[in-house]
């Protein structure tokens, strides 16, 4: 192919890919809550709801890659044709559940938890514990659009409806299903 050709063929290729390819980045939404420990068959239903819908609005879903609320909500992504990235605390990837498609082992153990925080656009809360309130805090000082679901208990429902210091730095928005943390989170982002 000559250099002429070439040229052509780059004048009529480069504006096709532009044009039929999704250049903008996607929306990275965190699911936080319990881990294994604290979580309950309806933890496991609301994560997983949850992950579906992530997924159906083509947002990444991001989370902290273990067990629990983190699993379920991968799963529900995933059984959604979704995209899952897990942060984890260990060194060793081998730790993440079975439903991330994008491992971080971090090796840093519970400092992960900004990492996870910054690393999404807006951040989703189910039921939690301290490592969940830990999350919410980061997200809190860096502002990011929070929903917590109500009915789930925990760190959720504790904070739900308020800001969480004299700060006001983004109220904490209860809502009462996946569907409503997600366009509400959705919503936030456009913004």
């Amino acid at each position: 192919m000559g250099t002429q050709h070439l040229k052509d063929f780059e004048k009529v290729l480069i504006p096709y890919i532009v044009k039929t390819t999704n250049m903008a980045k996607k929306h990275q939404i965190l699911v936080i809550g319990h881990d294994i420990a604290g979580c309950s068959p309806e933890h496991e239903k609301l994560a997983y709801e949850v992950g579906t819908e992530i997924a159906k609005s083509g947002s990444v879903l991001v989370s902290g890659g273990l067990e629990g609320v983190m699993k379920a909500s991968c799963k529900g992504a995933k059984d959604a044709g979704g995209l899952t990235v897990g942060i984890i605390p260990q060194s060793d990837a081998s730790f993440a559940n079975e439903y991330c498609d994008v491992v971080i082992p971090t090796g840093m153990g519970h400092t992960r938890d900004f990492l996870t925080a910054l690393s999404a656009d807006g951040v989703i809360v189910i039921g939690g514990g301290s490592g969940t309130l830990s999350e919410i805090c980061a997200a809190y000082m860096y502002k990011k659009p929070i929903a917590a679901l109500k009915n789930s208990g925990g760190m959720a429902e504790k904070f739900s409806d308020q800001y969480l210091d004299h700060r006001k730095n983004v109220k904490i928005v209860g809502v009462n299903s996946a569907k409503d943390a997600v366009k509400y989170i959705l919503e936030q982002i456009a913004k």
